[in-house]
């Protein structure tokens, strides 16, 4: 019974990290989910190709605090990934995170704001933009391409045409599972870009190379991470989790500056991560 249980949960959980986002027809049904991200959210006209990466164009959808208009504010910025989920209901897989309407509350109740970057994956090709390394049985190994892509070429085009606070300490990545891996991967290549990380139900089984990877670049003295994983996620996550923090305490990164929870009833679901995205940034910014 208890194989047959683990079996199931591996199941569901690799299908959550492989799950790609099918475009809409044209001439579909018209009885479709109506649209649930709020004003403040629009999708940016300007689209990137990443060479070498793919030939997919990324859109990209920016979340802008509501006083952005009203003031001459600066803003930290969150850079998150599968965009698809994190503002409306119709382009989510299983559900949005409602990252819009949890900032734009906190904003209501502390006037505490934020912008939010974020970016489309690429459907079927997600699993190549999100890890990387190769997996002998799943593929994939671009991601360091796409992380390139995020620092050297969106961060500078959203500083330059937007108001944000464009240092390290002010910058974010945040992500969940293969999206987890990568962000968790990219604030530790490019401490210098994003100093802070959430790495939600973090993928660190996909590949052995995470562990000398984070070797040779976990001493970082001055990033902050969130490491979030659910005991119901299964594919040893929350051993992999927890091993994952020894790790970088023994390289040397400061124990303050690492969080790690373990959510007893959390599943590998966007439900998880929109429950915790509040704490995630809590933690990071010092709200």
């Amino acid at each position: 019974m208890k194989r047959t249980i683990l079996v199931l949960l591996s199941f569901l959980f690799l299908t959550y990290s492989f799950k790609t986002y099918p475009q809409k027809k044209e001439g579909s049904s018209t009885k479709e989910k109506k649209s649930t991200k709020s004003a403040n959210v629009s999708i940016l006209k300007k689209e990137f190709i990443i060479d070498g990466l793919n030939d997919i164009s990324h859109k990209i959808w920016l979340y802008l605090p509501p006083n952005y208009h009203s003031s001459t504010e600066n803003y930290p910025v969150l850079y998150m990934h599968d965009v698809q989920n994190l503002f409306d209901d119709t382009t989510s897989f299983v559900g949005e995170w409602a990252v819009d309407e949890t900032l734009n509350e906190l904003y209501h109740k502390t006037g505490k704001s934020f912008i939010v970057v974020g970016v489309e994956n690429g459907g079927e090709k997600r699993i190549e933009e999100y890890t990387p390394w190769k997996h002998e049985k799943y593929g994939g190994g671009k991601g360091d391409i796409y992380i390139n892509f995020l620092a050297n070429e969106l961060k500078p085009f959203i500083d330059e045409n937007y108001r944000t606070k464009s240092e390290a300490n002010q910058t974010a990545i945040i992500g969940s599972s293969l999206g987890g891996l990568i962000s968790f991967y990219g604030g530790f290549k490019h401490p210098e870009v994003f100093g802070k990380i959430g790495a939600l139900s973090t993928s660190f089984w996909f590949s052995d190379k995470i562990n000398t990877f984070a070797k040779e670049n976990g001493k970082q003295t001055n990033t902050k991470l969130f490491l979030l994983v659910g005991e119901k996620e299964g594919n040893a996550m929350v051993p992999n989790t927890q091993n994952m923090e020894k790790l970088l305490l023994k390289t040397g990164f400061p124990k303050e500056n690492i969080k790690t929870k373990i959510v007893t009833e959390g599943k590998h679901t966007e439900s998880f991560w929109k429950a915790e995205f509040l704490e995630v940034i809590t933690f990071l910014y010092n709200l």
